[in-house]
């Protein structure tokens, strides 16, 4: 794409809708978002990148390295926290069994490994969709 106002807006708007996701991620255990909803928008900020600068500059920001090894990390923290639970009361992803208290509207730590959890899950669920994307784009340009 060539026209510069969509790649001036669009300069301007990712760091932005990156930011809110980190946010939605951070506050999901306490507020309507989680890891789901906060790494869907990272992804979607990263995929319109890449839409609108290209796929090799689009790579550049976010490799296939750096993909494999955020896949592998997000759901490495998840099975981390399921065993730590497992470890201590014997049941898988366990929080208020194994002591962690439950959380407070507002406080952003209260809530136990619950919000390890949804730092894992925006982990994995960004770089899928942008992983996705690659192949996909990948397959159309050959």
């Amino acid at each position: 794409m060539n026209d510069i106002i969509v790649k001036t807006i669009t300069r301007m708007i990712v760091p932005f809708i990156q930011v809110y996701g980190i946010f939605i991620i951070l506050y999901g255990h306490v507020s309507p978002g989680g890891g789901f909803s906060g790494g869907a928008m990272i992804g979607t900020s990263l995929i319109l990148y890449t839409l609108v600068f290209g796929l090799k500059k689009g790579k550049t920001k976010f490799s296939h390295r750096v993909s494999e090894i955020a896949e592998s990390g997000g759901i490495l923290i998840f099975i981390a926290i399921g065993l730590i639970g497992m470890m201590t009361v014997g049941r898988f992803l366990t929080n208020v069994e194994a002591g962690f208290p439950r959380g407070e509207p507002g406080a952003l730590l209260s809530a136990g490994m619950i919000p390890i959890l949804m730092i894992g899950i925006g982990i994995k669920v960004a770089s899928t969709m942008v992983t996705l994307f690659h192949i996909l784009i990948e397959e159309e340009i050959e």
